[in-house]
């Protein structure tokens, strides 16, 4: 174990090698929101036209960088909660849908791996090597029994983690909680509002340590149920604007076996959805209030990001990522392109903007640049640090990105993989092994495939991301009992 006195040391020499900005010590403590089914156009700082409104997050991203091309390691919620604990892609483990998600359809998936073993390192248990404070908080659904939970990945406390994906208690997100690791508080509670007084408790009992506190909100997942006080707001706001009698939905491609027409929100006016957005905003903003009385706004790093796009195209469809195609499910962009915002105090300048692709296993590496604490590149395999990006620099040294989804979502989706070099992006569909290329530069929302255009463009970024899958060993479709066989990449 290193030592707070040792750890400092290395925080003063980290600082003089590498010609950090920061006096040691400076940036002591980080803070991570990890919001549920958030769609990277339901906060203002992306879309000054949503109608949702969140305040606290557009003053978060006002006083740090907004990456406007920061993207999840998978459309759904297990494996890119996976990629932040651990810095490397979910594939590598077979860690490929939300925990338990084994859906089948015209083929079998490939196999799942629903479990986040205790070998990982987490980016929570190398703080602690380092006598960090850890703290966890809200939605973990990284392993199905205690055995798997965040007390033994690292955290020193668990306020609402475990095995289940969403609130499903008898309250859902009001007391009555029916969870085994959040004794129920007063009647009428709201569930992302007692999640922030935790954290914020939290934070004041530890002020004066390092620590690292991690809210994950089961906010905005389905139940889709919100304040009444918020719904009624939502409601008359609807109104006044007009838009209850607008066409909320258009048409969406439609994947096999579904009969039906898929259709895709094209409208944000759910008053549900609103609503427990602007909780889940307040919740946020309960958190930053307590760094300030506090006094550890400057000395406090943030990070904040969804686990997957918005819910568009099912279970109620109750946002619309336009621009961007689809939502949760698809390896489209709306479900898979977040809110990405780092507020790096003395560093980042506030405001800032950064255009180039990042992803979720970056934060690893990320926050322990941005503590001055050595990197471990054999735990974090796949991130990369942001610091050069968050100093200013405008690129990273880095080939591509990639996305690696054998399942059939719940959303409607289809299992592909996805490259992303520069502003081309590759979808390569795992059924039949078609490839669509898009240019996201001039056509964001994925409706112009040239892949007959550029032959040579679509041979090699195949060839990389066939490259990547031996990497990872990617697992893929498989056949059902005497069934036709899938489609699968021939790999060296």
């Amino acid at each position: 174990m290193i030592t707070r006195a040792q750890s400092g040391w290395w925080l003063a020499v980290s600082c003089l090698v590498f010609g950090s900005t920061l006096a040691a010590g400076e940036t002591r403590n980080v803070v991570f929101f990890l919001v549920d089914d958030l769609g990277y156009m339901d906060i203002g700082a992306n879309n000054p036209d949503s109608f949702y409104e969140t305040p606290n997050i557009d003053r978060l991203a006002a006083s740090g960088m907004r990456f406007t091309n920061g993207y999840a390691a998978n459309p759904v919620c297990s494996p890119t909660r996976y990629s932040i604990m651990t810095g490397k892609y979910p594939s590598r483990v077979d860690a490929t849908n939300y925990f338990s998600g084994k859906r089948s359809a015209r083929f079998e998936p490939a196999p799942l791996h629903d479990q986040m073993d205790l070998d990982e390192v987490t980016i929570a248990e190398t703080l602690k090597e380092h006598d960090y404070h850890t703290f966890f908080a809200g939605k973990w659904h990284l392993g199905p029994t205690e055995k798997y939970w965040p007390t033994k990945q690292g955290f020193d406390v668990n306020k609402g983690g475990f095995s289940r994906g969403g609130p499903y208690g008898p309250g859902k997100y009001f007391v009555p909680y029916g969870n085994p690791r959040l004794e129920d508080g007063p009647k009428g509670e709201h569930l992302p509002d007692r999640l922030a007084s935790e954290t914020a408790a939290f934070i004041r009992e530890h002020k004066d340590e390092p620590f690292l506190t991690y809210l994950a909100f089961y906010s905005v997942h389905t139940p889709l149920i919100g304040r009444p006080d918020l719904v009624e707001k939502y409601k008359k706001k609807a109104e006044r604007l007009g838009l209850t009698d607008k066409e909320a939905f258009g048409p969406e491609e439609q994947v096999w076996p579904t009969k039906k027409p898929r259709r895709v929100r094209t409208l944000q006016a759910h008053a549900v959805y609103a609503a427990m957005v602007e909780a889940m905003d307040a919740a946020v903003g309960k958190v930053l209030k307590e760094l300030d009385e506090q006094g550890l706004t400057d000395s406090t790093a943030i990070c904040f990001m969804s686990d997957n796009g918005g819910l568009s195209t099912s279970e109620g469809s109750p946002t619309s990522n336009l621009p961007l195609r689809g939502g949760k499910g698809w390896i489209y962009e709306g479900g898979i392109r977040e809110p990405y915002i780092i507020r790096w105090p003395g560093v980042a300048k506030p405001g800032s903007v950064c255009d180039e692709p990042v992803t979720s296993t970056d934060f690893y590496p990320t926050i322990l640049d941005m503590l001055g604490l050595p990197l471990q590149p054999k735990r974090h395999l796949d991130g990369v640090s942001l610091v050069p990006l968050l100093k200013g620099k405008e690129h990273l040294d880095r080939e591509a990105l990639f996305w690696h989804y054998p399942h059939y979502p719940n959303q409607g989706g289809f299992p592909a993989g996805a490259i992303r070099m520069g502003d081309w992006k590759l979808i390569e569909r795992y059924e039949d092994g078609r490839l669509h290329l898009y240019n996201l530069a001039k056509d964001i929302g994925e409706q112009n495939d040239v892949a007959d255009e550029y032959p040579d463009r679509v041979s090699d970024m195949r060839q990389r991301l066939h490259k990547w899958y031996s990497e990872v060993d990617a697992k893929f479709l498989r056949a059902k009992k005497n069934g036709p066989e899938p489609w699968a990449p021939k790999l060296n």
